[in-house]
């Protein structure tokens, strides 16, 4: 679900971070009531004020690095990233690396080669580097679906062609709130017991914000009853898989023949 955004006309997608800083300083606050919250982002979030804000702000994290960041403990000397890639098929565990060229942050580091896929991932987390760290980074691809749904999925905003930044952050606030009422709306439906109306699959095979438009085009058709809106599921009762092979795809793609596990020791200067 969108919670909070906003549309820059930027020169880049690299965005600097006192850009963002004020919407995860908003999310905070929202936030405030959730004491386990952690921050998932992809290479070219990974900072010295990212990093600074999050420790003040006792949220966890998951960033993924670039490989051509400076890591210090794991050799005697400071080596790039991309110089510690395991073989493929294996990962490893680093406990206390200490980042960039001075090492001021410490903080743990997984790197994993996953068979089938083409780069390598290297993630750092505040919490104790296992492969579940990698487990909860890959939640951070379940977005894509969401801008997917957004930009051409099923609300087609780029077709707008609308450039003016506060005409399309005002767009969005229509979007969010129709994908907030679309999928309590799919997921209601999957409750009642109703899906097959508006699913053919056997299993459910598209999105809760898809079965819900789906419905909410039969109230308006087919004179089908406006269902009452639920609260968002906290655990999903039924995944989504477009198919078996999909589903067997996805319980076994991440398979490693060797896992180490090192702590790795500040060199001379550093603090632990």
């Amino acid at each position: 679900m969108p919670l909070l955004w906003r549309v820059l006309e930027h020169p880049s997608a690299t965005v600097s971070t006192k850009r963002y800083l004020p919407m995860l300083r908003l999310a905070h606050r929202l936030l405030q009531s959730y004491p386990d919250v952690m921050v998932l982002a992809d290479r070219g979030f990974a900072n010295h004020d990212l990093l600074e804000w999050l420790s003040q702000s006792r949220w966890h994290y998951c960033l993924r690095l670039p490989s051509d960041v400076v890591v210090q403990g794991p050799r005697r000397h400071p080596v790039k990233v991309g110089y510690l890639w395991p073989p493929k098929g294996e990962a490893r565990l680093y406990e206390g690396v200490g980042i960039w060229s001075e090492g001021r942050w410490r903080c743990n580091l997984v790197l994993a080669h996953v068979k089938g896929v083409e780069e390598p991932w290297a993630v750092i987390t505040d919490e104790s580097p296992s492969l579940n760290t990698l487990w909860q980074y890959a939640l951070r691809f379940r977005v894509e679906e969401l801008f997917l749904d957004s930009k051409s999925g099923v609300f087609e905003l780029e077709a707008s062609g609308i450039r003016s930044a506060p005409a399309l952050e005002r767009l969005y606030l229509v979007a969010a709130i129709a994908i907030l009422d679309g999928t309590t709306q799919g997921m209601a439906v999957q409750l009642d017991g109703l899906r097959c109306q508006v699913d053919p699959h056997w299993r459910r095979g598209i999105s809760y914000l898809n079965i819900g438009l789906r419905w909410l085009k039969g109230a308006v058709n087919k004179g089908r009853t406006l269902l009452q809106l639920i609260a968002l599921f906290t655990v999903d009762p039924e995944p989504c898989f477009a198919s078996k092979k999909a589903e067997a795809h996805y319980y076994d793609r991440i398979w490693f023949s060797r896992i180490q596990s090192l702590c790795c020791q500040p060199t001379p200067g550093q603090s632990a």
